[in-house]
C-alpha cells in the first residue's frame, strides 16, 4: 500500500475517469486512488471496476446509493482512508480541472515542507483559471474574499477543491459533524483546520474548466456557501467547532 491516496468523487464522469486514472498512475510518485461513485447512470463505476483488474491493489471503488452530495462523498472517502494506513489523503475533481501532475507538488508541501494542509490555489499568484467566463471568475474570486473577511482565514482560495491533508488533520476534525454538502464543504474543512491551528499552505495551480461532461454547479450550492460561512463563524464564536478530543 502506498502512503497517499487520492479520493475522487464521481457522477457521470465516463468521459474522463479512465484517462484521469491512467494519468495519475503514470506519475513518478505512486498514489492509490479511491473513486467514490454516486450510482452514475452512464457507467462510470463499471469503467472503474474494469480498470481495477489492471491496477490491482492500487485502485478502489466505493459505490453509494445515489447522488448524495460532494461533501458526503469526500467524508465517506476520508473515513475509508483513515481505516487504512494512509498518511496523506487528497481530494480531487474527476474532470481534469485539476492537473494530476500537481499532486506531487501538494504531496511535497506536506511531506517535505511539513505543512498539514496543502491547497491547490487558483488565486495565490494572480488569477489562474482557464475556460471560465469572466462572470464566473469574478464570482469565485469575490466568494473567496468574502470568506476571508468573515472567517479571518489567511487563505486566498477558500473554495478550492484540490487539497492534500495529512492524516492528523482528518483525525482531529469530527467528520460526522461536517454540516455542508456542496462547495461550502470545502470552506468548512479549511476553517476547521485553521481553528485547530494546523499549518496551511497554498500551492499555485492552474485551474482548467472541464471540457468533457457536465458541470455540477447550481444556485443552491452557491447559496449554501454564502450563508454557510456566516453560520460557521457564529458557531466558532460560541465554541461549537465540533472537534474530536485528542
Amino acid at each position: 500500500m502506498r502512503n497517499a491516496v487520492v479520493v475522487i468523487p464521481t457522477y457521470n464522469e465516463i468521459e474522463n475517469i479512465e484517462r484521469l486514472i491512467r494519468n495519475i498512475f503514470s506519475l513518478q510518485r505512486e498514489f492509490d486512488i479511491l473513486v467514490v461513485d454516486d450510482r452514475s447512470p452512464d457507467g462510470t463505476a463499471a469503467a472503474v471496476n474494469a480498470l481495477a483488474t489492471e491496477y490491482g491493489g492500487k485502485l478502489f471503488l466505493m459505490e453509494r446509493e445515489g447522488k448524495l452530495g460532494l461533501g458526503t462523498a469526500y467524508i465517506s472517502g476520508f473515513k475509508w482512508a483513515l481505516e487504512r494506513d494512509y498518511q496523506f489523503i487528497f481530494e480531487m475533481d474527476a474532470d481534469f480541472s485539476h492537473n494530476p501532475n500537481d499532486l506531487i507538488r501538494l504531496y511535497n508541501a506536506c511531506n517535505r515542507e511539513a505543512y498539514d494542509v496543502a491547497i491547490g490555489s487558483r488565486y495565490i499568484k494572480g488569477v489562474n483559471v482557464v475556460n471560465w467566463p469572466m462572470s464566473r471568475v469574478l464570482l469565485s474570486w469575490l466568494a473567496s474574499k468574502y470568506v476571508r473577511l468573515i472567517t479571518g482565514m489567511p487563505v486566498q482560495d477558500t473554495t478550492a477543491g484540490f487539497i492534500c491533508y495529512k492524516r492528523a488533520v482528518l483525525e482531529k476534525i469530527n467528520l460526522d459533524k461536517i454540516q455542508f454538502v456542496g462547495y461550502a464543504f470545502q470552506i468548512e474543512m479549511k476553517f476547521k483546520a485553521y481553528l485547530a491551528k494546523f499549518k496551511i499552505t497554498e500551492v499555485p495551480v492552474i485551474f482548467t474548466d472541464r471540457t468533457r461532461g457536465d458541470s455540477k454547479m447550481s444556485t443552491g450550492i452557491i447559496s449554501e456557501a454564502v450563508f454557510g460561512v456566516l453560520k460557521m463563524k457564529f458557531n466558532s464564536l460560541f465554541g461549537t467547532n465540533n472537534f474530536n478530543e485528542i
